[in-house]
């Protein structure tokens, strides 16, 4: 073409003396770059690069203003596209003005505004990063920008990108950790990662530090039971319950707890039935992690560790059961029922927890563990002194630890409750032909007499008896007495040398 070319704003104008110069703006970028310390360090203040003369009059070639113009321009045209949806157009123009002046805060905001409209997050969130940049406490930036986290956090989730939502989300909830929704949905991320544990933290978090709810008690519930955390589920429904009584949500996870611990206790009850013990032990300890406030459930555990021989933890179950029962047990007023039968559960706790006791007492008799089965027979008596089998036993132990008076104190107490036990006589008779003999051993004749005759009451069947009492008569001279029991004695025994010498 044959016109010449245009001018630009970066072409030098010449003065009416013809030296060069600048139009302000470049003057300014200049004087900076010169002010700079690299450039300090390099040329000090030699001014051979710079380019002086008078400045211009004329306003159109002033290149600040006609910079600023522009990015005006592109300005309003970007925004005039945003208005018309035309956001490509707008992205292209804010583009422009961005490199004019990068500077300027609204620009890089509503350049990201536009990348947002097209859905293209990332590029939104650079531009919102660079208006944060050049104004760090600008809260609404901030705000927009956590936002954006979270529209592509929630985009990316839909998409079942777990792993890439959680990154959005996060952020977001550290740029606004004031937003609960935020961390709420980093938690869904964790729950669809199968993160549990990390979710639980996270919960447990919150409820650390801020003030506690029945729905977040409900959330920590649910993932203590998506972790067969049972016994720490129920914890936290309890805890729910005690903010909002009537809690709809931990009502019904309550209810399914429930169920579930009945369900595994049927199932119990009919292995225990099948002789299967081990595998009912099992059902019952799901069953009372599931409900570990139900009273019936520690009864029958307690009584499936008797008949497995583990007394420690049967005694244990069945004092749980018993206190549980006192109280009223657990969620019943919560659900809104009433407990049944706790007479009649208190009444099998103490009966079982009894022989629980005896039990024991007979395992450690075996192993000669005498004083500990007596201490054990104690507990026992305390809470059924009705019982003769019991003063039975601990008069066995007694006597296997050579107390002789206490065993004859608790074999009486036996005859007491029981006259008519044919074992309870026998041993009365034992004790009393020992200590008849220790009475004769002493020189206690007289009172040795009486012994033997009270061994001959109780067990008149054993020709042992008639013969001590008839050497005993025989030494005293009194011998048709000694010859009446040699009689008897051989008559029960007729192998007994002892008393035919007599005779």
């Amino acid at each position: 073409m044959d016109s010449a070319p245009l001018r630009t704003t970066s072409d030098s104008v010449k003065p009416d003396n013809g030296s060069p110069s600048l139009p302000p703006l470049e003057a300014q970028h200049q004087e900076k770059a010169e002010q700079s310390p690299t450039v300090q360090s390099i040329f000090g203040s030699s001014s051979i690069f710079r380019i002086t003369g008078p400045k211009t009059d004329r306003p159109d070639l002033r290149g600040d203003l006609i910079i600023k113009n522009r990015v005006k321009s592109l300005h309003n045209s970007g925004l005039d596209a945003m208005s018309k949806s035309e956001f490509e157009k707008a992205v292209i123009c804010f583009t422009k003005a961005i490199t004019l002046q990068p500077n300027q805060i609204q620009l890089h905001v509503d350049m990201g505004e536009a990348y947002l409209q097209v859905c293209d997050f990332n590029s939104a969130i650079h531009s919102y990063w660079q208006a944060c940049h050049l104004d760090p406490e600008n809260k609404s930036v901030l705000y927009r920008l956590a936002f954006i986290y979270y529209l592509q956090g929630q985009c990316l989730f839909d998409r079942g990108m777990f792993v890439d939502a959680l990154g959005s989300f996060t952020k977001a909830a550290e740029l606004r950790p004031d937003v609960r929704p935020f961390q709420y949905r980093s938690l869904a991320c964790l729950t669809a990662l199968g993160r549990y544990s990390d979710s639980l933290k996270l919960v447990t978090k919150w409820l650390e530090a801020d003030e506690q709810t029945a729905d977040l008690f409900v959330l920590k519930a649910r993932l203590h039971k998506q972790l067969n955390q049972v016994s720490l589920c129920h914890h936290s429904l309890k805890s729910a319950f005690q903010l909002s009584p009537a809690c709809p949500e931990a009502r019904g996870l309550l209810l399914q707890l429930r169920e579930a611990g009945r369900v595994l206790r049927q199932q119990a009850g009919t292995k225990a039935l099948e002789g299967n013990l081990h595998d009912a032990l099992l059902r019952m300890n799901s069953a009372v992690q599931a409900c570990p406030e139900e009273a019936p459930y520690y009864l029958f555990r307690g009584t499936l560790q008797r008949r497995l021989k583990d007394f420690s933890a049967a005694i244990k179950d069945l004092v749980v059961a018993m206190e549980l029962s006192e109280s009223g047990g657990g969620h019943a007023d919560a659900l809104g029922e009433g407990e049944e039968g706790t007479a009649a559960l208190q009444e099998e706790g103490h009966t079982q927890l009894v022989l629980t006791y005896n039990d024991f007492a007979v395992h450690c008799f075996s192993r000669g563990l005498y004083k500990e089965a007596a201490m054990l027979l104690s507990r026992a008596i305390e809470d059924h002194r009705n019982e003769s089998a019991l003063f039975i036993n601990r008069g066995d132990c007694f006597f296997k630890q050579e107390d002789l008076n206490f065993a004859l104190a608790d074999y009486q107490q036996a005859e007491e409750l029981d006259p008519h036990n044919k074992a309870i006589c026998a041993r009365l008779a034992v004790v009393h032909n020992t200590l008849g003999l220790q009475n004769q051993k002493d020189r206690k004749y007289h009172e040795a007499a009486k012994q033997f005759s009270l061994t001959v009451k109780y067990n008149p069947a054993v020709s042992q008896y008639y013969e001590n009492r008839c050497k005993l008569y025989y030494r005293e001279h009194k011998l048709d007495m000694a010859k009446e029991d040699a009689i008897n004695a051989i008559l029960r025994d007729p192998t007994n040398q002892q008393a035919s010498f007599i005779m």
